[in-house]
């Protein structure tokens, strides 16, 4: 019989077609049936932790108000969504500076929509929670919580200086003054790099303020 070899790419099919039909039969052997379709390890992730899309956002938009953001919880960091806040266009600044801190509270202490929990959002706040402008002899800036600050959880508390520091409902220097509204006195909480990245870490930073 002659010597029949066969050289450069047609040589490689054969041999992985010869491997081929080798492991099939030892595969049969075992009482396992072969098969060409890849094994189904089920679907990739549909979306990557704490990132939405712009489709995501559109979808949760809400059609009116006075567009703000607010600090949810990610992945252990605080994190900022989208939300809108209704005001009337008659109130006054003081008015507008409580109806805007009521207005993140509740923002704050609502469920996180589908899109937002699908991709790994939550919060601590509770919901209930109350807010009302300066008492007599409070800095204007005061907001007085109806829980305690310093009785919140720490993300919950995290979660509501940050929010409130980078809002209308406070002053533009990233800090708060908060208080209850069942005692005198109030603390000007600060968030910082740290609190958002490290919000069960420990208290926002604060200090205390006087009132007259």
């Amino acid at each position: 019989m002659p010597d029949i070899r066969v050289r450069g790419p047609r040589a490689r099919r054969v041999r992985v077609l010869a491997a081929t039909g080798a492991l099939a039969g030892l595969l049969a052997g075992c009482g396992i049936r072969a098969t060409q379709v890849p094994t189904d390890f089920g679907p990739a992730p549909s979306m990557v932790p704490c990132e939405l899309s712009a489709t995501d956002l559109a979808t949760q938009a809400t059609p009116s108000g006075m567009p703000v953001e607010v600090f949810l919880l990610c992945s252990g960091a605080l994190v900022r969504v989208n939300r809108s806040v209704q005001v009337a266009e008659s109130a006054d600044e003081a008015q507008r500076r409580v109806v805007v801190a009521q207005g993140l509270l509740d923002a704050l202490a609502g469920d996180p929509s589908d899109v937002e929990n699908e991709a790994g959002y939550s919060t601590a706040v509770p919901p209930g929670l109350g807010v009302t402008g300066p008492a007599p002899g409070d800095p204007e800036d005061a907001l007085r919580l109806s829980t305690a600050p310093d009785a919140l959880p720490r993300y919950a508390l995290a979660q509501i200086v940050c929010t409130f520091a980078d809002s209308a409902a406070a002053g533009d220097n990233g800090s708060v003054v908060l208080g209850s509204t069942s005692a005198d006195s109030l603390r000007r909480y600060e968030c910082t790099p740290e609190i958002q990245s490290a919000p069960g870490k420990g208290n926002p930073p604060s200090t205390e303020v006087g009132t007259s």
